[in-house]
């Protein structure tokens, strides 16, 4: 090789490594950016990766929604009319929160609570996230959980 050979052959390289280390930058960031969407039932069930952030959806159960001591922290039950979640979360709920409502909730697992960071209530009543449709669209109604409190006639 001549020497005009090797110092292209050395910018070549160097091009190559960086992209390399771009890459495997952008890769890493996109994968601790990820976030999986869980219904209650899969939560119970476990087989999700232990740390990271959630999307968790469902319908709130008819009369769990409880106020914490100090007032602005809420628990309220979460259900896919499979199986119950608690919801844990502090801050000031949407308008549009409300009982035997869908909602999504992004946030961590702990156990069987789930810690939310931020609630996002559906805008109106035809609506539903398409992940939480598809989510339930295979449940049979008729076959509830026992921990299902919520009745058919608030669908």
């Amino acid at each position: 090789m001549t020497p005009k050979q090797k110092k292209r052959m050395r910018i070549v390289l160097l091009v190559l490594a960086g992209l390399s280390v771009t890459s495997l930058l952008a890769l890493n960031a996109f994968r601790s950016n990820l976030m999986y969407f869980l219904t209650p039932a899969e939560i119970v069930a476990g087989g999700y990766p232990d740390e990271g952030m959630y999307r968790l959806g469902g319908m709130v159960v008819e009369g769990s929604v409880r106020r914490l001591e100090n007032g602005i922290t809420v628990e309220f039950d979460l259900t896919d009319y499979q199986q119950t979640v608690t919801v844990r979360y502090t801050g000031i709920l949407p308008d549009l929160f409300r009982e035997g409502q869908g909602i999504i909730a992004h946030g961590k697992i702990d156990g069987q609570l789930f810690s939310a960071e931020e609630v996002l209530a559906k805008h109106d009543e035809s609506y539903m996230a398409p992940e939480l449709a598809e989510a339930m669209k295979n449940v049979d109604m008729n076959k509830t959980s026992s921990t299902n409190s919520i009745s058919e006639e608030t669908l």
